[in-house]
């Protein structure tokens, strides 16, 4: 077979086994070689089955050429009838580098743009699974670091592939200069000051010439580990599950009854669960030394890459960075959807003969959606006695970072509800609820 047609062939039935009904096809669109030859087969292969898909390319401004490689990308789209988006980023290289930085402000821009079923094509193929196998060498990784790429993993709601993981670049090459393609050079790919380049120009030239099957070898070698990583996590299953909480926490006195080995391995396959990167040795040891073993009045936490893990009543919790939602507030009406702030879903107050609110109580004044719970107070219809929100927040169990991560329901300058922990006494009837429709809300 000739190399064009064996890539093009590769590239159809990687579809076709992966593609779901009504999801889209989602080209990140770099404007490489990898990816030009990728646009170039996703058009065909869409307007053949009258699919949607779409390119997205994201300008990181590392290059003076930029601007031209987007309006370069954007051409190319046009010329083949493609639905064409530029996503400009800014990386937070703090503590991280340049390479690592760019790779999370890339996937956090296209995964704006993935919906349901979606599938999102990116083009790294057999040299660059070479790559990635030796820098995890490199790093000491276990068998995960050295499963590398899969070929297929999901992305929040869409799925991830990776069609030509298994061609090579002179295959790729090869099908681009047979079909007249032109792509942009990246100048940054020749500078071997970055590891993936060093290893890209110095050290795969001599492998290949040496051992010219090294692709093969390292992709049945990261299949392996693959694998062993997937039997692994089926062996551990229902002791995971009796580790896990309903809220998604991780219960620590059932991690205590674990050997080290197995516990560690449970951690893993919790931050996996949320498609976290997965943390070194020493973060793992903290992370039960210093969050979970930490003194009882103590309130820990370990900061990883994208998340913080917290205890909070023998448990751990994963905590993403939020952005502080100290100032936001809202007006509600009955009947009118309120969208809460940063994925927290939304409120809306709804007439019900089986509610717990009343009417005409809350006619009395404006209603507002606030997330400050400071120097207010409330007196929920089960206690007793009114007390400030803080304390009844420690009453009803409400881990300290999701305080201000919770709805306040105001009516005027009281409290009407918190959430769906409590209804003040003062509010109390039989024609209204209050829903939190929590489906956007992640922990």
């Amino acid at each position: 077979m000739l190399p064009a047609m064996k890539l093009e062939t590769i590239f159809q039935h990687s579809l076709e086994q992966h593609h779901q009904a009504g999801g889209r096809i989602v080209l990140a669109l770099s404007g490489g070689l990898d990816s030009r030859v990728m646009l170039e087969l996703m058009a065909s292969y869409c307007k053949s089955r009258k699919l949607e898909c779409l390119a997205v390319h994201v300008h990181h401004g590392l290059s003076e050429n930029a601007d031209s490689w987007a309006q370069q990308c954007e051409h190319w789209c046009q010329e083949l009838g493609v639905a064409f988006v530029l996503e400009k980023v800014q990386l937070a290289t703090q503590g991280r580098s340049i390479e690592e930085s760019a790779r999370e402000a890339r996937y956090t821009a296209l995964k704006k743009h993935l919906q349901q079923n979606d599938l999102l094509l990116t083009g790294q193929h057999a040299d660059d699974q070479l790559e990635t196998f030796f820098l995890a060498l490199k790093r000491g990784s276990g068998p995960k670091g050295l499963s590398s790429m899969a070929q297929k993993m999901p992305l929040n709601h869409a799925n991830l592939l990776r069609p030509l993981l298994t061609i090579s670049r002179h295959e790729i090459e090869e099908f681009a200069r047979t079909n007249q393609l032109a792509w942009v050079e990246d100048e940054s790919n020749q500078d071997q000051r970055f590891e993936r380049n060093f290893v890209r120009h110095s050290l795969t030239p001599a492998l290949v010439e040496r051992w010219p099957y090294i692709r093969q070898a390292v992709q049945r070698t990261a299949e392996l580990c693959s694998e062993q990583e997937q039997l692994l996590d089926e062996l551990l299953a229902e002791k995971y599950l009796q580790c896990l909480c309903d809220d998604g926490s991780l219960s620590i006195a059932m991690l205590e009854n674990a050997s080290t080995l197995i516990r560690s391995r449970l951690i893993r396959m919790w931050l996996g669960q949320h498609q976290l990167r997965m943390p070194t040795r020493e973060q793992l040891s903290k992370m039960w030394l210093e969050v979970a073993m930490a003194k009882a009045d103590a309130n820990p936490q370990l900061q990883l890459p994208e998340v913080q893990v917290r205890r909070y009543l023998n448990k751990l919790y994963i905590v993403r960075n939020w952005q502080s939602l100290e100032q936001w507030q809202q007006s509600l009406d009955i009947d009118k959807p309120c969208t809460l702030p940063d994925r927290l879903g939304s409120l809306t107050l709804v007439p019900s003969t089986k509610g717990r609110l009343s009417q005409r109580a809350l006619a009395q004044s404006p209603l507002r959606v606030t997330f400050n719970p400071e120097g207010l107070s409330a007196h929920p219809a089960e206690r007793g006695h009114s007390r400030k929100l803080k304390k009844l927040f420690q009453e009803y169990g409400v881990p300290s970072w999701l305080r201000r991560r919770t709805p306040i329901l105001m009516c005027g300058e009281r409290v009407v509800a918190v959430g769906d922990l409590f209804i003040d006494r003062q509010f109390i009837g039989q024609d209204c609820e209050l829903i939190w429709d929590k489906r956007k809300r992640f922990m």
